[in-house]
């Protein structure tokens, strides 16, 4: 096993369990905050520029005979507001869907109140209205869903059945109780929510349940039968809940990305402007750290005007990431890497 979130052992049932990729590559793509990998990004950029304004041409010689200075950062300028604009424009158009006439909005309110209807019959209450409670009463339930199933097939004179739903009942509580202990310490709004519902791979687990089911299905009594649907249809109800957070958290997402593009371009466009306007080869004479000024200078603007971009790429990377793996809603298994040994069909 791998280390968790916090530390704890780290099931092949969750997201990083079930991909095998590296802590590192994890924290890079999901985990880590999107301003500290911008920093980082930027701090890589700065020491490549400074590196290189070192070792290559002196930059001052290079000034003399021409102006790659205006030249790039000119073109900086003019990619920092187009950038800016366009990301914008997208996030304008994304909140845009969030507007509709009254019809539409009266329709998506009959749909959520009947999901919410359908979801409180499986409770037997009324559900909790916060996403990381109303995911842990859902992944609770179906904990409690698989020992019932457990219990009810435990009399079975089928050996092969009882040992291939004990085997499935302990992965489900193993994998509930890993979720609902992150789901405690999440805030919606904040990546750690949709982490803990993408952490629970619910579709293997309808799979599995729906095959285990199928397969004995001429041995099991009707009460057996109906703890068996009774867990599936738990399992089930879990993944439109999980789209539809991670349908909001993408919008969040892109109102984060346009509030920090805004933040992070008004100074980029500041320095590259200044830099275009008032930067000449005799400017900052003499040396820090046995390094012109002029190459701590420019470098030091080159990287502000690339902070946005920076947060670009690390934005896009986690929703591009966060897409590719939650591809399809429902029983259908896409990449292998979802898939866990629950349940060796081969006894």
């Amino acid at each position: 096993m791998d280390e968790g979130d916090e530390g704890g052992p780290l099931s092949q049932d969750t997201l990083r369990g079930r991909t095998g990729e590296s802590s590192v590559a994890h924290w890079f793509l999901l985990d880590a905050d999107r301003w500290l990998l911008a920093g980082v990004l930027a701090a890589a950029a700065f020491t490549t520029f400074v590196g290189l304004g070192t070792v290559a041409m002196p930059l001052r010689a290079a000034m003399e005979s021409g102006t790659p200075i205006d030249t790039a950062f000119q073109a900086l300028v003019a990619a920092i507001l187009t950038g800016v604009t366009l990301v914008v424009s997208i996030n304008q158009l994304v909140l845009s869907q969030e507007l509709g006439r009254l019809g539409d909005q009266q329709a998506w309110m009959d749909e959520a109140m009947e999901y919410r209807r359908n979801v409180e019959e499986l409770f037997g209450s009324v559900g909790p209205p916060d996403p990381s409670q109303f995911l842990q009463a859902l992944v609770q339930t179906s904990s409690d869903r698989a020992e019932t199933l457990r219990e009810a097939v435990a009399d079975s004179d089928d050996d092969q059945l009882r040992r291939r739903t004990e085997r499935l009942v302990e992965n489900v509580c193993r994998n509930s109780e890993e979720i609902r202990s992150q789901l405690e310490t999440s805030t919606f709004g904040e990546f750690g929510v949709l982490r803990s519902g993408l952490n629970y791979n619910y579709s293997w687990k309808i799979y599995a349940v729906r095959r285990l089911r199928h397969e004995h299905e001429d041995s099991l009594e009707e009460d057996e039968l109906a703890a068996f649907d009774e867990l599936i249809d738990a399992l089930t109800l879990f993944g439109p809940a999980l789209e539809h957070f991670k349908s909001l958290y993408f919008q969040w997402e892109l109102v984060h990305l346009t509030r920090s593009i805004l933040y992070a371009g008004l100074p980029g466009v500041v320095a590259a402007t200044a830099t275009v306007l008032y930067l000449d080869q005799e400017s900052l004479p003499g040396t820090t750290l046995g390094v012109d000024n002029l190459v701590w200078v420019v470098s030091t603007s080159a990287t502000l005007s690339l902070v946005p971009f920076f947060l670009l790429a690390a934005y896009v990377l986690r929703i591009a990431t966060i897409s590719k793996r939650t591809g399809s809603l429902g029983p259908f298994i896409l990449r292998r890497a979802e898939r866990t040994e629950a349940i060796d069909w081969e006894e």
